[in-house]
This record gives C-alpha cells, structure tokens and sequence, in this order.
C-alpha cells in the first residue's frame, strides 16, 4: 500500500477506524458517463485503453478531478487479465465480453495458464503512475471473480441465466472444480500485481454470483472466493467484496474473508450489516437509478443511507452497482459534496 494513504478516510472507513467523514467513491466512477472520457475514447477500442499506461492513468484520474471522490479505481477490465494469457475475445460496444471458443470441456482449459507480471506491464507502469499523482488519495484495484469469469467464458459471452455455467457446476463438478481453480490463481495473480505497483486497496467484482442459490455457492464459489482473499492478506490491504443480487448470499460474502462487502440498492444497509455480522465495513448502496431523480429525492435517498450505514462497523458510500452511461455527472459531484456534508464529524 503506499503510506501516504493509510490516514485516509476510505482506508480508515474499510479498516472500521473513526472517519472525519464517510468516504465516497463510484463503482464505474471512471469511464462512460464523463464526456471527457467518451471524447479519449473515440477511436480508441476498450482492450487498447486498457493496455495503455497514458490512457489508464488520464481516465483513472478524471473522476477524482470531477467529482472529488475518496478513492480512485484503477481503469481496467475484468477480462484484461484473460486476454493477457492469450483467451481470443473482444468486448463488443453494447454487449460486453464475447469469447470466441467457450470453455465447455477438458480440453478447453489449456488456454488458461498461469498469469505472470510480465504478462500486464501496463498495469504495473500505469499503478506506478497513477500512486505518484493520487499522493493521499487510494487507488482500488480490482479483479472479476472466478464465478464472474466462469459464467462469461463458458456461455461465451454475457448470459440472463446463466444455463451453461450451471449445468457444467451441477453436472460435471470435477470440471468446473479445475475451472475454477485456474480462474482463482488468474484472478489472485492479477490483484497482487496491482498491490505490489502501489494499490492501496482492492475490490473482488463477481457481478453475476447472485445467480447462485446459497447452499451452491458455499459448495462450488466459497472456496475460491476465499482463497483469493487469504492469498491477499500478507499484502495487508483492505479487500473489498461485491456483487450483484447476493441479498440471499451477504453472510456468506462475509465469510470468504473480506474486509468489506458491498451491498447492492436490494437491501438496506441496517439489515446488510445484520446479515453479514459486526466484524466487517460494508459499502454501499444508492440505486443507479435514482441519479435521474429530482434533487431532493437523491438527497433524501442519500441521507437515508448515510443513516443505516451507521449500523454497520465502518461504510462506505457508494451507488448499489456502477454508474449508469447516460448519468449526470453534475448530479454525482452534488452528491459526492452532499455525502461529506452531512457525514462531516
């Protein structure tokens, strides 16, 4: 972690220290909403920005200059690390991550090898970067988590339900047991690169995990998730667990060993922190939707946050999933300042 940052307050709110004010920051806070970064991108596609130092530091830090936000979140993309080890995949405009030969059998596995430093460069140089122009302010690693990354590289691209990946976890065990391992070291390797450039933080995303009634995943995800975790406690950073949907899974996310779990717009943070247990910060939970709302609703809706969150050990706010593209990034700035505002000790 760089030591500049372990006075902050989103470090502090995540270690479940006394804050001078609930620390803010935005899940897609970095990219599609802010027309500086639309205007960055125009020619460029997602995977080239996401290789390119220059490109990763400039959108990284256009969301701390807009909005004033506690932390800023490294510019990637859950599939960076699988198309450094060579998977053949694009992210379509529109659509997302697009594999073009799904891994549905044994033979299937071999393009996942062991992801080493070299293969991300760029990530080491932009993190190298981007810790020298923050100073104080933390940077969020991230990562997608094995289940996530399953799910994409068995349907082949983005699926509702998910009928692929469960019939291989339901069906075949044994094959999905050393899917999932790869995925785990995959994804580890990816997060301890970040932390080792100068990250001061990280953030699990299993995005489609809420797909998973709980009884599978403490059998077919916990594991895993957990692995990554205790894989990451010698680096002595907080860690940060999210998904969407897992309103039925909180305690178990709280399980795998998380500082923090993140809590979608579903469940009030009062009755999160109850699911998950007093020994963890959880971040949260502002429905996207709402930013499209008068004022006074989004600040009521915010306020009302802010007042539950107390509930738990330490919060961090944040919206319950990332910001929407056609957002305005006036309404996030107000609420950045509403949040520090009336949080202020």
């Amino acid at each position: 972690m760089n030591p500049e940052t372990a006075d902050s307050p989103f470090v502090r709110a995540c270690r479940r220290l006394p804050v001078p004010h609930t620390p803010v920051w935005y899940m897609r806070q970095a990219g599609r909403a802010l027309p500086e970064y639309r205007a960055l991108r125009a020619d460029v596609p997602m995977l080239t920005a996401c290789a390119t130092p220059d490109l990763i530091v400039e959108i990284t830090l256009q969301p701390v200059r807009r909005y004033g936000v506690d932390a800023a979140i490294f510019f990637s993309d859950i599939v960076v690390p699988l198309k450094a080890i060579g998977v053949d995949l694009d992210l379509r405009p529109g659509v997302g991550p697009v594999i073009a030969a799904p891994i549905r059998d044994t033979a299937g596995l071999a393009v996942l090898r062991d992801l080493t430093p070299g293969d991300v460069p760029y990530v080491t140089e932009a993190v190298g970067a981007l810790v020298k122009e923050l100073g104080a302010t933390p940077l969020i690693g991230f990562a997608g988590a094995p289940f996530t990354l399953a799910s994409y590289l068995i349907e082949g691209g983005p699926s509702k339900n998910h009928d692929h990946t469960k019939a291989m976890m339901y069906g075949e065990p044994a094959l999905w047991h050393a899917l999932m391992d790869r995925l785990t070291e995959i994804s580890l390797a990816f997060l301890r690169v970040q932390v080792q450039a100068g990250a001061s933080a990280i953030q699990l995303f299993d995005s489609w995990v809420g797909a998973v009634a709980p009884e599978d995943y403490r059998e077919y995800v916990l594991p895993y998730t957990s692995r990554i975790f205790a894989g990451l406690a010698d680096l002595d950073v907080p860690r940060i667990h999210f998904g969407v949907g897992t309103g039925e899974l909180l305690g178990l996310l709280g399980e795998a060993g998380a500082d923090v779990v993140g809590v979608d717009w579903r469940v009030p943070l009062d009755e999160a922190a109850r699911r998950v247990g007093p020994d963890k910060a959880l971040q949260g939970n502002l429905d996207p939707a709402v930013l499209f709302a008068p004022w006074e609703v989004v600040e009521r809706r915010a306020l009302d946050i802010l007042r539950r969150g107390r509930a738990a050990g330490g919060h961090v706010f944040n919206l319950g999933h990332g910001v929407p593209p056609t957002a305005d990034p006036d309404q996030l700035a107000r609420l950045t300042d509403l949040v520090h505002q009336a949080s202020a000790r």
